[in-house]
């Protein structure tokens, strides 16, 4: 193993849940505003992962207010404290573009 597939080893986080594309996750992100720092959570589906090792990512969706909000998060970043599975889905595709064209309750996974 070289050096710099060494250091990517200790950086990578041990206690991450499994969860897959399709899932509803809460994610707790750290968020320093000024000298102050708080949790903030991001509630949604996962439409997307990419990646893996240290490079690895997903992308949350939700809808607020009547408009979509995508987040992407680097799922060994040191700024999420935490994920949590609220609740899983059986999906036959790898990335869930086709929700960002829908609105309401048709976006939510299980609705037709």
């Amino acid at each position: 193993m070289n050096l710099i597939e060494r250091i990517e080893q200790e950086q990578l986080k041990k206690e991450i849940p499994r969860f897959a594309v399709g899932d509803s996750v809460r994610v707790h992100s750290r968020i320093r505003e000024g000298d102050k720092e708080r949790v903030q959570v991001f509630q949604g589906i996962v439409i997307g992962k990419k990646g893996r090792g240290i490079n690895a990512a997903f992308t949350v969706r939700r809808l607020s207010y009547g408009e979509g909000i995508e987040r992407i998060y680097r799922l060994h970043s040191p700024w999420i404290e935490k994920i949590e599975v609220e609740r899983s889905a059986k999906v036959r595709r790898a990335k869930l573009y086709y929700l960002r064209g829908r609105k309401g309750k048709e976006a939510v996974l299980g609705r037709k």
